[in-house]
């Protein structure tokens, strides 16, 4: 199987490229988050089963725009479904709510309606769970707690393969965000305790991470974009693909057997 995951940047300018790359990619699974809803309408003319889901809602000067998560398939998609997260918004202190505010809306915006999705893919006599997220840019605690609502609704014994963003901040120039964004002062010092309790979560759910310590993302020279697999699969590459086409986001890739 080939899996790829992608943040496509709801801002991206670039999305005839984008779609040009999508269209041509040669993968049995592609999950984006940030989709935009006009490009949500294009990808339903490729020849792929799909999935769809709204992922946030983003309260903008023009407008309340939905984001879309997706997953594209070259298999049968048989079942799909949600993951609600919480609107943290009431719970955020003071600081950032004045940040958000005060941010130029195209960087940092209130944002509602939050949730991942799942889909299950059919192989022959078995299928394939997928998880497609992106988790919250706020408190890394808040990150942690959705990470493990994910991955609770899935069977451990079956196969599963969970693609998204993470924002998982672990390096000391991007790390006071996690303070700014409604975390502790611990979470700007201690940038790297974050990574550690991700990773410690995902051995201890029996899964793999073929990408772990690369960059995914250019600014936070951070792993941002995951591909997690059950261990039954065996990892054949691993590649961040180093074009972005418009996005900030590095698209990945992981191929299995």
């Amino acid at each position: 199987m080939k899996i790829y995951s992608w943040n496509i940047l709801y801002r991206n300018r670039e999305l005839d490229r984008a779609f040009d790359f999508i269209s041509k990619s040669d993968f049995d699974i592609f999950c984006l988050q940030e989709v935009p809803e006009e490009f949500l309408t294009r990808l339903k003319t490729l020849p792929f089963s799909i999935a769809s889901r709204i992922e946030v809602e983003r309260l903008l000067p023009q407008g309340i725009v939905p984001n879309y998560g997706v997953i594209l398939s070259r298999y049968p998609i048989t079942q799909e479904g949600g993951i609600s997260f919480p609107d943290y918004w009431t719970f955020l202190p003071l600081r950032t709510r004045l940040f958000v505010r005060l941010m130029p809306s195209r960087y940092f915006s209130r944002i509602r309606k939050r949730g991942g999705q799942h889909a299950e893919v059919a192989l022959g006599h078995t299928s394939v769970r997928i998880l497609n997220l992106h988790l919250v840019q706020a408190h890394p605690e808040w990150r942690l707690q959705e990470l493990e609502t994910a991955l609770a609704t899935y069977d451990p014994i079956k196969p599963v393969i969970i693609c998204g963003d993470f924002n998982t901040h672990d390096k000391p120039y991007t790390a006071p965000l996690n303070w700014i964004l409604g975390g502790r002062a611990s979470d700007a010092l201690y940038y790297g305790r974050e990574r550690a309790r991700v990773d410690r979560m995902i051995l201890a759910h029996g899964l793999v991470n073929p990408l772990g310590t690369q960059v995914t993302h250019h600014f936070s020279q951070s792993q941002l974009d995951h591909i997690l697999v059950s261990r039954s699969f065996s990892i054949k590459n691993a590649v961040v693909l180093p074009e972005r086409y418009g996005s900030d986001h590095n698209p990945i890739f992981v191929e299995l057997t």
